[in-house]
């Protein structure tokens, strides 16, 4: 005997109103408070693939097709050891420490080391504290990553390895404590929608850092170290641009109208900052390039960062053509100002993109410009306070620990390769393997 659809939706909802988990949730809300809801769960676990996309192979390529040929095949392994040894450090003890039971506002306690006492919905969310681990294990593996643009094409591979390790538990588990998981910054009232200051604050500073550390390049600056690939840096990008999305539509944590707004206000500040940053380019050196398209697409991506969830579409513009501006000339000034080596410019596009979006979050958060609106009893002035005491405080504490994780590490392993590894390139002295076969 064949049943209407109709009839058949009736029997089931009939059958599920009749049924004991039903009336359970009826009557408890705690029950009901503790299921995952699926809708969301399923976003966040797709916004971990697009993150890890961001580093595999987005940032790799990126990366790799701006070094010279003979160190590409040393960046795509760095950055999947790096993700490598960061995975594991998260699951023993990294989530423990950076989302762990609050205890002193500093650092989480060992109470979830291994994933043990993990909660089946993870609090203030409608997603399994599982879902959570992975999402966050995505932005632990990228913020390291995003500093081998610094010492590319002279970092020795075990010092690589052992520093982004140990940086993950010193620098980036205390930071995210601070802000994300119930620490003191956020008890001040920093804001910080999807890594402004946990990501891009901590990678950008302490890869300046280590950048000073190394030293230059043989020959930099007078010899011309031209990308060997811009395209591959261009493919690179657009995949960053589009696992971007996972990144700030997936802090949001609810696949609701915050994710498609961080959406709508990561992609246009992109937009707008990579179409600002190649007209000044034309002005400039009368060329608009591939790698500034490229280049201005993820300063603008990074400066949106910390803003994405709480601010409009219009302050979302204004944002992205102010990273493209003021990345540029901090590109110029690190590197003919200062004369330090950041050789793929992680500090002038991603440090300093994240804290100015940290602070331009403080004024178009308003709900006169767009936002979302001050929190109870904030305004302009102490939000803008608060977000410096945030970005102030994360940048000196990155600045000090990697100095002393930087050296400390090098008395077991040596920070840079030498002069005739360096020359033959990191492919063949490290590695020994070419990524191209020319012959």
């Amino acid at each position: 005997m064949k049943y209407p659809v109709k009839s058949i939706g009736l029997l089931l909802a009939a059958g599920w109103a009749a049924s004991p988990l039903h009336a359970q949730l009826a009557i408890d809300p705690a029950i009901a408070a503790d299921a995952a809801n699926s809708g969301d769960t399923a976003w966040i676990l797709t916004s971990s693939a697009l993150v890890l996309l961001m580093t595999l192979p987005g940032l790799a390529l990126f990366y790799g097709g701006l070094v010279r040929s003979k160190n590409f095949l040393s960046v795509l392994i760095q950055c999947m050891a790096v993700v490598g040894i960061c995975s594991v450090l998260w699951i023993v003890i990294g989530y423990s420490l950076a989302f762990g039971p609050v205890t002193n506002g500093f650092l989480g306690n060992g109470f979830n080391a291994m994933l043990n006492n993990l909660g089946n919905v993870r609090e203030a969310t409608a997603i399994p504290e599982s879902a959570f681990v992975m999402f966050q294990l995505t932005f632990a593996v990228i913020t390291p990553a995003l500093m081998i643009g610094a010492w590319v094409e002279r970092a020795r591979f075990g010092w690589v390895i052992a520093f982004c390790g140990l940086w993950l538990l010193v620098v980036y588990a205390p930071v995210t404590h601070w802000v994300w998981g119930g620490g003191w910054l956020s008890n001040l009232g920093v804001l910080d929608f999807a890594g402004g200051i946990v990501v891009h604050t901590t990678a950008g500073v302490s890869a300046l850092v280590v950048a000073i550390m190394l030293g230059k390049r043989m020959g930099w600056p007078k010899t011309l170290m031209l990308p060997h690939s811009p395209a591959l840096t261009v493919v690179g990008a657009a995949m960053l641009w589009v696992g971007w999305f996972g990144f700030n539509g997936g802090s949001a944590l609810t696949a609701t109208d915050d994710a498609s707004s961080a959406i709508i206000n990561t992609h246009i500040a992109a937009s707008m900052a990579a179409l600002v940053w190649i007209l000044i380019e034309k002005f400039k050196v009368g060329k608009s390039t591939a790698v500034g398209v490229a280049t201005g697409a993820i300063a603008g991506l990074a400066t949106i960062t910390p803003a994405a969830g709480y601010v409009g579409p219009g302050a979302s513009i204004i944002i992205g053509a102010a990273a493209a501006i003021v990345c540029f000339f901090a590109v110029g000034l690190v590197k003919n100002g200062f004369k330090i080596d950041d050789s793929l410019d992680v500090f002038a596009v991603h440090g300093v993109g994240g804290m100015l979006g940290s602070l331009m979050l403080a004024l178009f958060i308003s709900d006169s410009f767009g936002g979302t609106g001050y929190a109870d009893g904030m305004a302009f002035g102490s939000q803008f306070v608060a977000q410096l005491i945030g970005v102030g405080a994360v940048a000196i504490w990155s600045a000090v620990a990697t100095a002393i994780l930087g050296f400390g590490i090098s008395y077991i392993l040596p920070m840079r390769v030498s002069e005739d590894d360096e020359r033959d390139g990191l492919d063949i002295s490290n590695h020994g393997e070419r990524a191209w076969d020319l012959d």
